[in-house]
């Protein structure tokens, strides 16, 4: 492949006998990428209760109402921009390859799928953590690990069946999941109590818990990055797929925060994961707990499934860009879904679904940290290495303020280091010296040839190091 060649995006490639199934498959549209931005990042107000519990009412509600701004803004933007300039399903690993060579996109990749499939193996976990409010039996022991083991297998399978398949489902699941907390939010109106907005809580303030629950429930709006390649139209779907994603996501939350902490009033500490749900049969009966409970369930499945797609895309990209071997992009015959991807991710987030739920999200934040800084790098130098790179969706701030608006969430970054546990810096610290390691391993072996490679990677390490760049034409990927 000629180095001048290397700025264009896959589909103005050769088409190799892979690329000419994923031309055939169908592409997703604005309305399914728009659930699946919504699932990869929150799926529902699910999960935001220990914010509550780990600094009161108020902070809660300011924290949900302004670190959208301070982080899912920012972090939307910058995908909105690099996605529609590299619309491939390497999504971030190819802005990191791009900007600065190929240890730092393997880095970004290692990090990146470490966090995803850490954020996978939770969803099973929060599942399960509803439905032991109607089945006490899984609150521990064997039944909850079989119930954690089957939920994955089968959520794995319904991967398996495709993305556009996959899209829809997340239409659905994220209305239906919606929906009870809609009916909860209108009928505690009559019975809130503005003033309970106001409490900070009676206890110590648990800062590690509180910027957590934050972090976790606002960021991964880059992993739909990876399934670029699989948008029809990415250039003009992306920008608007994640505006309006934004937008929902922002409002899901903050609408039942609003209600149940204006109209309910418990010991601080009964602020856990699922409590909505016991806040709901105080509102309206056990009925409308029920339903919640089912919602939570129907989300959970939601982000498992669009979580999974983000993990098994981005190892089917890195493989095309020849960070991982060949087989790591094989696609089913039967569905045209990347097999390999979608067991190797299931399998690692089953491994990990057994851990303690803070520290599951906590290493999850982690490894996603030091990931957005290398992000934030990427996106800054691009705008200074290729600056004539058409981007038909382009952040309206020039350099200066780009690097500003890449430092506001980078100094929270910071917060979400320094509050981490002992557990999380060991887990987090393994994996980051296992990321170094495979860089290294898998050179070794396309050295040695054990495994075959695609050879993309190192004409764009060419191409990083000062061929130019022609424009991107805009096209349908």
């Amino acid at each position: 492949m000629a180095i001048s060649e290397t700025s264009r995006s896959s589909s103005e490639l050769p088409l190799t006998t892979a690329d000419s199934n994923k031309a055939t498959a169908k592409k997703l549209t604005l309305v399914p990428l728009i659930f699946l931005i919504y699932f990869e990042v929150a799926g529902g107000p699910f999960g935001e209760e220990p914010a509550v519990q780990a600094a009161g009412p108020l902070l809660a509600i300011l924290g949900f109402l302004i670190f959208p701004f301070i982080w899912s803004v920012p972090e939307a933007l910058i995908t909105a921009e690099l996605s529609t300039a590299f619309p491939g399903n390497g999504g971030f690993v190819i802005w990191a390859h791009r900007a600065f060579g190929s240890f730092v996109g393997s880095m970004m990749g290692s990090l990146k799928f470490l966090s995803g499939v850490i954020n996978v193996a939770s969803f099973p976990v929060l599942c399960v953590t509803y439905l032991d409010k109607l089945f006490p039996v899984l609150e521990s022991g064997w039944p909850r690990n079989v119930c954690i083991f089957a939920s994955t297998v089968v959520l794995s399978f319904l991967n398996y069946t495709g993305l556009a398949i996959v899209g829809y489902a997340a239409v659905v699941l994220g209305l239906v999941s919606l929906s009870p907390f809609l009916v909860m939010s209108a009928m505690a109106i009559p019975k809130i109590k503005p003033h309970r907005w106001g409490s900070l809580g009676n206890k110590k303030k648990d800062w590690n818990l509180y910027f957590n629950t934050l972090f976790w429930n606002l960021n991964f709006w880059d992993n739909v990055s990876t399934l670029a390649g699989e948008v029809k139209k990415p250039q003009k779907t992306f920008p608007l797929a994640l505006l309006i994603a934004v937008i929902f996501t922002c409002v899901a939350y903050l609408i039942p925060l609003l209600a149940v902490t204006g109209a309910v009033s418990v010991d601080q500490s009964r602020w856990e994961n699922g409590f909505h749900a016991e806040a709901a049969e105080m509102i309206a009966g056990k009925w409308l707990k029920i339903w919640i409970e089912i919602g939570a369930v129907l989300s959970s499945i939601g982000l498992f499934e669009a979580q999974l797609s983000s993990s098994a895309y981005q190892l089917e990209g890195m493989a095309e860009l020849g960070f991982l071997p060949k087989f790591f992009g094989v696609r089913s015959k039967w569905f045209n879904t990347p097999w390999v991807g979608i067991l190797i991710s299931a399998l690692m987030s089953l491994g990990l679904s057994y851990m303690n739920f803070t520290d599951i999200i906590s290493s999850a934040n982690f490894l996603y940290t030091l990931g957005m800084y290398l992000e934030f790098a990427s996106f800054i130098w691009l705008r200074r290495k290729l600056p004539e790179l058409k981007r038909p969706y382009r952040v309206p701030l020039k350099t200066p303020g780009v690097v500003i608006m890449c430092l506001i969430p980078s100094g929270f970054l910071v917060v979400i280091i320094i509050f981490a546990t002992k557990i999380v810096y060991l887990v987090s610290g393994l994996m980051t010296v296992g990321a170094i390691g495979w860089y290294f391993l898998i050179n070794y072996f396309r050295k040695k040839k054990i495994f075959e490679f695609n050879e993309v990677s190192d004409d764009l390490d060419n191409d990083v190091n000062g061929a130019e760049h022609p424009k991107v034409d805009d096209h349908d990927s």
